[in-house]
């Protein structure tokens, strides 16, 4: 007698084991959005504190919207947790020495996170990020500095620069915070990485805070945008100042015209991660978090904009005769838009590889992705857009 198949699972987080010496005493947790193909990028998201000490991985990648996110643009997602054991607040230890060195402790664990989920998954090594909030961001920070050769990018949200402890105690870098020069800042993440004075190559970073958060100090924004604009060569004049609904940004460019750093700063937001729930591009996030408020933007969607993991989940191709065509049975009006490469980037329109810009849909190159390229996009179906002589449309 056959037996019946068994039905289909649709994709889920689910806790993997077995992904190494794991010293930090971390649990593991992934999401593989159904039908990945190999190649796709691959996100990691560090939850902040909680009392409950139940669902933290799972329920933050699920509010922050980077699930939703994983099945939008197609890329792996880990999702570390921490315990009563290692702290009492179930934070990460962003401030013990043990768990913040290259090749120790928590830091290690979240490595070698990333090397099982790389090999599982045939995932692009090259585009690897780290995300994370309050403790998380504290850890995000440190992965930046200590791995700079595995993470492409980093998000922080409501978070410390990095080697403000153990150097000085965990609470004063929190509030008021301590003030150092970019110099001071950036040798501190040069020197977490055998050979970090010699790299020319580092995560790009994009970093938000509440004005009006009580928890970790405002101040500590501009000092992570200190450390890590030095780290890139960049001055700490923004290139670009603008306001992106609501929010106060900023863009800092390294010498070659690069977007490397950004910044959001959330008017009157309190401690927190700002989410937008929605199904509207850009929106993402679930609400019923005190520490992930509704803001009306999403920051998971707008770093991942920056890292250029938004455009539709196609692999970006310099070369337009590789591109698939419309679907001409959906025509869409011809919309035209003209603006620099990288607020095509910001505004959904482009994703950027490489330090070049693609066209979303036809992946027709667009040139440097900075804020001095112009380039005119064409839009001719759902999210389908192509590059276009400016002034011809």
């Amino acid at each position: 007698m056959l037996k019946a198949a068994p039905p289909a699972r649709a994709a889920s987080i689910e806790q993997v084991t077995g992904f190494g010496s794991n010293p930090g005493a971390l649990k593991m947790y992934r999401y593989v959005p159904d039908g990945l193909p190999a190649g796709r990028p691959l996100v990691v998201a560090l939850h902040g504190c909680s009392l409950s000490g139940s669902g933290l991985a799972a329920d933050f990648g699920t509010r922050t919207g980077w699930k939703e996110l994983a099945d939008r643009h197609k890329f792996t997602l880990v999702l570390p947790e921490t315990s009563t054991a290692n702290n009492s607040l179930n934070c990460f230890n962003w401030f013990k020495a043990a768990d913040t060195t290259r090749d120790q402790g928590e830091a290690l664990s979240v490595k070698q996170m990333v090397d099982k989920a790389t090999a599982d998954q045939s995932a692009d090594p090259s585009r690897v990020y780290v995300t994370g909030l309050s403790a998380g961001g504290g850890m995000t920070s440190v992965l930046m500095a200590a791995y700079p050769e595995v993470f492409a990018g980093g998000g922080i949200a409501a978070g410390l620069p990095y080697g403000c402890a153990p150097e000085t105690n965990e609470w004063t870098c929190m509030s008021p915070g301590v003030a150092k020069s970019p110099a001071q800042w950036g040798a501190k993440v040069r020197a977490a990485s055998p050979g970090g004075s010699a790299r020319t190559a580092w995560p790009t970073l994009s970093v938000w805070h509440g004005s009006s958060d009580t928890t970790v100090a405002p101040a500590n924004l501009q000092e992570l945008v200190d450390q890590w604009t030095d780290v890139h060569g960049a001055d700490q004049t923004a290139d670009v100042s603008d306001t992106v609904s609501g929010a106060a940004h900023k863009v800092y460019e390294n010498p070659a015209g690069r977007p490397v750093v950004e910044s959001f700063t959330m008017s009157g937001m309190g401690h927190g991660q700002p989410i937008d729930p929605g199904t509207a591009a850009g929106q993402c996030g679930r609400t019923g978090d005190t520490y992930l408020p509704d803001a009306n933007i999403c920051a998971a969607h707008h770093m991942a904009a920056f890292w250029g993991l938004t455009g539709g989940g196609s692999t970006p191709s310099p070369d337009p005769s590789n591109s698939p065509s419309p679907d001409p049975s959906t025509p869409a009006p011809a919309e035209c838009f003209t603006s620099s490469t990288y607020t095509h980037v910001q505004q959904s329109r482009a994703h950027q590889s490489g330090g070049y810009a693609y066209a979303d849909g036809s992946d027709q190159a667009m040139g440097l992705w900075n804020t001095y390229v112009q380039a005119t996009l064409k839009k001719t179906g759902d999210d389908y857009y192509e590059v276009v002589a400016t002034g011809s449309c």
